[in-house]
């Protein structure tokens, strides 16, 4: 009985379909530790290939198979690249079955390392997103995530982020208002995606609200990161 991908019921074999198969993958995933800090570094990484790893054999244990493809942009007025990562899960058993995970992205430095770097990383998080990984962090892991607080009326003291007309769709302010009260990574992420394409269309059209709005996100994820 070493095939994970069947159940046995009143001595039928039954098949499971790609869904079931994915619900087994992330009941049996190991949680995947953060490794130690080094020299230089404030926080505990998730590594790539820690990730790949756990993530990879529990859905080889399940007859599932991945392929990526990457979409790559470089973003001039942030003097970055920025990789997207789609994900398609195969069903071995059923080659007509699959499953897409869409969106996940990542930006690294123009030079020779920034796209293998930015690659590396959305890979990372499909993984995360697909099989809702634990990390070994308590609050990171969603099964314990606390909802967010109601915005404060009390504005930061730095000077506000100041849009174009063309900007009116973006609510810069209320993007890091939501920054500053995310309680754990899970939240934190999400915000990342529930504001993908603002973030996005401030990166081609407005470098300076970009910046503002990317330094209060970098220092809300490094104390996470440092779990504080």
């Amino acid at each position: 009985m070493g095939n994970k991908t069947t159940t046995i019921t009143k001595g039928k074999t039954m098949k499971k379909n790609i869904y079931q198969k994915l619900h087994a993958a992330c009941l049996s995933c190991s949680s995947v530790k953060k490794a130690d800090k080094v020299k230089g570094m404030h926080f505990n990484p998730l590594l790539h290939d820690q990730v790949n790893e756990v993530a990879t054999q529990a859905l080889l244990d399940n007859n599932l198979y991945v392929t990526c493809n990457y979409l790559t942009e470089v973003m001039d007025k942030a003097n970055a690249i920025m990789v997207v990562c789609t994900m398609k899960v195969h069903d071995v058993d059923d080659p007509t079955s699959f499953v897409i995970v869409d969106g996940c992205s990542a930006m690294g430095a123009i030079d020779k390392f920034g796209t293998g770097n930015a690659m590396s990383y959305s890979r990372k998080y499909a993984f995360l997103n697909l099989l809702n990984l634990k990390t070994g962090i308590k609050d990171e892991d969603g099964y314990a995530a606390t909802p967010f607080n109601k915005i404060s009326s009390v504005k930061e003291e730095t000077s506000p982020v100041y849009l174009t007309d063309s900007d009116d769709k973006v609510d810069a302010e209320e993007i890091k208002e939501y920054i500053k009260l995310a309680k754990n990574s899970k939240q934190f992420y999400s915000l990342a995606e529930k504001y993908r394409g603002q973030l996005q269309y401030l990166m081609k059209n407005n470098s300076k609200a970009y910046q503002q709005i990317k330094k209060v996100a970098d220092a809300k994820e490094l104390q996470l990161n440092n779990n504080v």
